[in-house]
């Protein structure tokens, strides 16, 4: 079965997809194509049941309508087999304390972390080999004596492609703690908005570790520290006006060109809009 079912797929699952929406009262012809229909028959389905509303039939609404098909009478929105994860009123919630969309929120979302903030029962991560070298040197230590044998968690400077994002980052995190602790979670990016853990003071933390426990909590959490990030690092205007460029330049710094970054980012923005209308 695929992963996820979204607009442009086809086939027995999305025929399965149907039937269940059906199931629950919408009127939907059953035809194995995830057209328009079907998406905005997904939406409103997820807003119905305080699922973030991506259009996008994923683990959590899959596990939500198949237990909804079962009682299809109930108004009432099931609790999210995922205890950790962000509900639709959350995305709201947030936009109203910063004045910003809800689609603005779910683009960046969506792009930083492919909407999931843990993966596995951990937080999702992406450990930065330049930024470990960084710290090291902060902490007094020289890394290029330490390079022989840490070539995938230690080198001078950022490039692209990069094989080591391929790799387990837990692994790599390790291998990186055995070095230096703290400095390892500094150079890693944390959760559902990829946060480095060097920001952690800005965050209003004592050390990065600090944080990390916090952001353990659940996908709240998350949503908490990304509003202060975007707080402390002035970088709200650019978000509110959808000017992604900027903000990606900002939140990312001058390499998001080489990933397209703020394009993923206005084309999600986009999606996001467009199922909100």
């Amino acid at each position: 079965m695929e992963r996820l079912l979204r607009r442009g797929s086809r086939g027995e699952f999305v025929t399965l997809l149907q039937e269940m929406l059906v199931q629950t009262g919408f009127a939907l012809e059953v035809d194995g194509q995830f057209g328009p229909l079907t998406e905005a028959a997904v939406s409103a389905f997820q807003l119905q049941n305080d699922l973030k509303v991506d259009g996008v039939a994923g683990p959590i609404t899959w596990s939500v309508l198949a237990a909804r098909s079962h009682q299809p009478n109930s108004s009432q929105p099931l609790p999210l087999p995922v205890s950790l994860t962000l509900r639709e009123s959350d995305f709201k919630a947030f936009a109203e304390k910063y004045t910003l969309e809800s689609a603005q929120i779910k683009a960046v979302h969506e792009v930083e972390s492919n909407g999931r903030g843990f993966s596995n029962g951990r937080l999702k991560i992406l450990f930065e080999g330049h930024v470990f070298w960084k710290e090291l040197r902060k902490r007094g230590l020289n890394p290029a004596s330490l390079r022989t044998g840490n070539e995938n968690i230690l080198y001078p400077a950022y490039f692209s492609p990069n094989p080591y994002y391929r790799q387990n980052q837990y692994d790599r995190l390790n291998k990186a703690k055995t070095i230096h602790e703290e400095a390892a979670l500094c150079a890693t990016s944390w959760g559902l908005f990829q946060i480095m853990g060097y920001h952690y003071a800005d965050m209003g933390f004592a050390r990065a570790s600090e944080m990390i426990s916090y952001l353990e909590q659940g996908e709240a959490a998350h949503l908490e520290i990304f509003g202060r990030f975007l707080q402390k690092n002035k970088i709200l205007d650019a978000l509110r006006a959808s000017r992604w460029a900027d903000f990606a330049r900002k939140y990312n710094g001058a390499s998001y060109k080489s990933n397209r970054y703020d394009t993923k980012l206005q084309t999600a923005y986009l999606k996001f809009k467009r199922l909100s209308s």
